[in-house]
């Protein structure tokens, strides 16, 4: 795992780059979360959905909620970074849309758009 910090509108963003997954289960995200923001003390994570199991992608499976009610619980704003549009699950389509319209967690097509995002919400 690859962390690089960026600051945009004084604003601290950690970006985590990694070719394996990060996170798999509710306890994978925990660590995770607690070594972004032990390194780099920023709120605000980009992480590219390649290293998201893509259990959390099936709704069925719960691990999305899961997932993210801990990025809630610990004021981790997160930006998911990816193509989405290879999912035809209508419920997933609607929980992303209502992901990008909330103040803290957000599906995004590219990195620039996720630092803009991050950075004015």
């Amino acid at each position: 795992m690859k962390i690089t910090m960026i600051n945009e509108r004084n604003i601290n963003i950690a970006t985590v780059r990694s070719s394996e997954l990060l996170i798999t289960d509710v306890q994978s995200s925990l660590d995770f979360i607690a070594t972004v923001g032990f390194e780099t003390g920023c709120n605000r994570i980009i992480i590219n959905k390649s290293a998201i199991s893509e259990a959390f992608f099936d709704l069925k499976s719960q691990l999305a909620g899961e997932v993210l009610q801990k990025f809630i619980n610990y004021r981790m704003k997160i930006a998911i970074v990816g193509d989405f549009s290879v999912y035809s699950s209508k419920s997933l389509k609607d929980f992303i849309y209502e992901s990008n319209n909330g103040r803290d967690i957000f599906f995004l097509q590219s990195e620039e758009n996720a630092i803009e995002k991050l950075s004015t919400v």
